[in-house]
């Protein structure tokens, strides 16, 4: 893959995972690793779907109590 080919990091000055591996170079993987790994992350995608999910949730049931602040 081609420097220009990866997707550029929102928080481009951290360096969590999710940069780590925008920066990796996908060359030494084989079709069945590259299989793999997007399954990883597809299942990754669902978990940090589901934590917005709660985290707005609880962010609504806060505004809803307390009011929200502008």
């Amino acid at each position: 893959m081609e420097d220009d080919d990866r997707p550029l990091s929102p928080i481009s000055s951290r360096s969590d995972a999710a940069s780590l591996l925008a920066r990796e170079s996908l060359d030494p993987y084989s079709r069945d690793e590259c299989d793999a790994r997007i399954a990883l992350l597809h299942a990754e995608i669902a978990r940090v779907t589901a934590h917005c999910d709660r985290a707005l949730a609880h962010r609504l049931a806060a505004d809803a109590l307390f009011g929200r602040k502008p």
